[in-house]
């Protein structure tokens, strides 16, 4: 498939992402003006309050993004309102930083002669020192807002939506014609919001500041009013249109999450779309909001009533019990103690066990005769692995597994998502981790190792909802337990190849899978 032919089948995807990007970014920077603005000014009085406030901000600007998005769901939980805050923040320091020098650096001289024809210092402020700070000030405001636009794609990371969410999981998937989708459109929603703020620069700059005859600047800035009038206009209108419809639904509504990966986007889609269709249950989808931490924080703090949960990451990742390869203790543990410590039910689990496994090419495995992980840790010292984040800072990961086998990789990368797997097939790393039923396998036609040992606990899927959503949809078990049956190993390896090499959409794959399964009509 060409980007061309991408396009054509997604538009309507691109162009809602599009306008969530849009209505996320004009937000924050209505928010980081509104702030910025009157601190830039409070500073610029208040000469003691300089030193602290530019120094908070300075601080907010170097805490990296993805740092900071981490503070803020404990606290704010996922969705729109964290990315927005987040947004806002790192906003502030131009916005502040060129209000309180476009009114400090003003000439003294005309300050003071605005004071002596009897101006009252808020006179003074309004009517001579804003005005010929503007300029200034909205080269602040200029540089916050395109900087906001790139800033707001890690809105998807916690499903706040934007263009973001085409870029990681185009890069997820190996997909650079929906890397393009959703980086092409930034990058023109970027220049577009220089040109806009760029227009309004000009408009708000005192016509005697500026160059070149006065009557055809005056007639130039009634064509730059009509045209920025319209933008309003429209932009009011698409936001206005869009938010028809979004707001309290009737009757019983569930909200489905879902990890960030391929697998957990076709689950999340699958649920959602079988709730909806054997029904009368609305349903909210927050998909490919995160890792582990992110999803089952959000369940806990109520952002979400149900996603899909492996049985040996909650035994290990969540109750911080080491990895075992008994998959009715792990199972039965978990439902216990979920239930007990967070009021979470775990229901029954699915068929396929997505457990984790280490590949190779296939090109190593004939070279070196690997075929397990013992075999793999008499080579282990002169190869270089690849592993995702996780993998690499958990007990059932690379650490246990080096424990348990008594080796060490002779060089160590932590490479997240998919591009672990180009690394591979470009010869960067010799081995990587992987889920059993990832469709990248099949694509890259890489050698799984099999853990003679045993080492991996058992990850078989299983749906974790909120007690209070399950009295309120009890039908929800029955339900997930047809879908479970069907969901073998095999068959969820094939769901995910659709998505990770014949390009397919989740939605598709998983609405697909439902009507030839006879689930849904």
């Amino acid at each position: 498939m060409n980007f061309w032919t991408y396009i054509g089948d997604s538009y309507p995807q691109i162009i809602t992402l599009l306008i969530e990007h849009v209505k996320l970014t004009a937000i924050s920077v209505g928010l980081a003006i509104l702030i910025g603005v009157p601190l830039g000014i409070l500073i610029a009085y208040a000469s003691k309050a300089n030193k602290p406030v530019l120094t908070a901000a300075n601080i907010i600007q170097a805490i990296p993004s993805m740092a900071l998005l981490g503070f803020m769901i404990p606290l704010l939980g996922i969705g729109t309102v964290p990315a927005i805050v987040a947004v806002v923040l790192y906003s502030l320091l131009p916005i502040i930083k060129n209000t309180y020098t476009g009114i400090e650096n003003l000439n003294p001289q005309t300050i003071e002669a605005a004071r002596g024809i009897g101006l009252t210092p808020l006179q003074v402020l309004t009517k001579v020192q804003i005005p010929l700070a503007l300029p200034v000030i909205m080269a602040g405001v200029r540089i916050a807002s395109v900087t906001a636009v790139g800033l707001m794609t890690m809105a998807a990371f916690i499903g706040a939506g934007g263009l973001g969410y085409l870029v990681f999981s185009g890069i997820r998937t190996v997909n650079n014609n929906q890397i393009l989708a959703g980086a092409i459109p930034a990058c023109m929603l970027a220049l577009t919001v220089d040109f806009i703020i760029g227009l309004v620069e000009k408009l708000v700059t005192p016509i005697s500041l500026q160059k070149g005859d006065k009557a055809e600047k005056i007639k130039k800035r009634t064509v730059q009013k009509a045209g920025l009038g319209a933008a309003a206009v429209l932009l009011a209108a698409v936001f206005l249109f869009t938010s028809i419809g979004t707001g309290n639904q009737e009757g019983r509504t569930i909200s489905i999450g879902s990890k960030d990966f391929t697998e957990q986007e076709i689950l999340g889609n699958l649920v959602a779309d079988l709730v909806e269709a054997r029904t009368d249950i609305k349903v909210n989808r927050r998909l490919s909001l995160g890792g582990t931490q992110v999803c089952a924080g959000a369940l806990k703090s109520g952002d979400i009533d149900l996603y899909i949960e492996y049985s040996g990451t909650a035994y290990t990742d969540m109750l911080k019990y080491p990895p075992i390869s008994d998959m009715e203790k792990v199972y039965e543990t978990v439902k216990k103690e979920y239930g007990e410590r967070f009021d979470l039910a775990v229901l029954k689990q699915m068929q396929f066990n997505n457990t984790y496994v280490l590949a190779v090419s296939q090109e190593t495995a004939k070279k070196y005769g690997i075929g397990t992980v013992s075999d793999l840790s008499r080579i282990a010292g002169t190869m270089t692995s690849g592993t995702t984040f996780e993998f690499s800072n958990r007990e059932d990961g690379l650490t246990g597994i080096e424990n348990t086998y008594g080796f060490k990789m002779g060089n160590k990368l932590t490479i997240d998502g998919s591009p672990r797997y180009t690394a591979l097939a470009g010869g960067e790393v010799d081995v990587v981790d992987a889920f059993a039923t990832d469709g990248l396998l099949k694509k890259f036609q890489l050698k799984t190792l099999t853990d003679d040992k045993h080492f991996f606990p058992p990850y078989f899927a299983m749906p974790v909802v909120r007690e209070e959503a399950l009295e309120e949809c009890p039908e929800l078990p029955g339900l997930l337990e047809e879908l479970g049956v069907l969901l073998t190993d095999d068959v969820m390896a094939e769901l995910n190849y659709k998505v990770d090499e014949l390009q397919q959409t989740p939605e598709k794959v998983a609405g697909d899978f439902l009507r030839e399964s006879g689930l849904i009509s």
